[in-house]
């Protein structure tokens, strides 16, 4: 036998670990996009299947029917994009600043942003209620973003970019008279623009996806995001419309699956590189 047939035979036991972990991720997706095109008699008569017997676009029109929801896909999409904008600026600057700058306490300033990974949402929940409440921006776009236009992993993921941009490129900008935010813009950004993207998609489909804290500051059903918006079809009796909630599901999933997809080689690339750069 073959040297490579051997480790081709080495790897098979991992590569059928993979396909079951993949299958297990995989079925509740299959579960809710076929759920989104089944009857309501046909969801829990034939619950295994995702497939369905009879499609339907019914559920769909009824979300149309029973919720706002294209002005909950705007709410998510403008919360989604600025949040994403900022914090793109804040890690950049961030970042720039500590690779860049010599300053008493840089290292200690950064290992502890990066500690700050390590406390749980949970714990600064109340302390930004209260601020965000205090500022009169509950019911707000401002207050479902405040406590996201800075985050500790994007200024780790861009701090470790930056530390790969030779040095010699900064000089060169410097020596040609570029201010910092130019050689933010001309050096940093071009070479590092895949860094960018990952940042962007991940932080995009976090917030896309935050479903706490929309839940704790926003009581207006008109300021409600997508995941807000899937507790509609909940009654007050405790029934629950599984149609039309996996239809709404898998219209507020497209979005994020989609960036996703785009961009996923970026994702990948970026963790790879913190991870070695380290």
């Amino acid at each position: 036998m073959k040297a490579d047939q051997k480790v081709h035979l080495k790897a098979l036991p991992w590569h059928l670990v993979l396909i079951v972990a993949c299958g297990v991720s995989l079925l509740p997706i299959a579960w809710m996009v076929g759920t989104a095109f089944k009857f309501q008699d046909e969801i829990f008569t034939s619950f295994l299947s995702p497939i369905p017997h009879r499609p339907t676009l019914s559920n769909f029109l009824y979300v149309w029917d029973r919720i706002p929801f294209a002005r909950y896909f705007f709410n998510s999409l403008v919360v989604a994009a600025l949040v994403t904008a900022a914090q793109l600026v804040t890690a950049t600057l961030a970042a720039y600043g500590f690779t860049q700058f010599r300053f008493p306490g840089r290292e200690f300033l950064f290992y502890a942003v990066v500690a700050s990974m390590l406390v749980p949402v949970q714990v600064t929940m109340l302390p930004n209620y209260l601020v965000v409440a205090r500022l009169g921006w509950l019911d707000s776009y401002a207050g479902l973003m405040a406590p996201h236009l800075a985050e500790a992993m994007g200024i780790f993921l861009l701090r470790q970019a930056f530390r790969s941009v030779p040095a010699s490129l900064v000089e060169a900008a410097r020596l040609e008279g570029a201010t910092h935010l130019q050689v933010i813009r001309k050096v940093f950004i071009p070479n590092l623009r895949p860094v960018f993207i990952a940042l962007g998609i991940l932080v995009f489909i976090n917030t896309w996806n935050e479903y706490l804290w929309p839940l704790l500051i926003i009581k207006d059903e008109n300021m409600f995001t997508l995941p807000l918006a899937l507790q509609l079809f909940v009654s007050e009796e405790g029934g629950t419309s599984w149609g039309p909630m996996m239809a709404a599901a898998t219209l507020a999933a497209l979005p994020p699956l989609l960036a996703y997809w785009v961009a996923q080689r970026y994702v990948v690339q970026t963790f790879l590189s913190a991870g070695i750069k380290g």
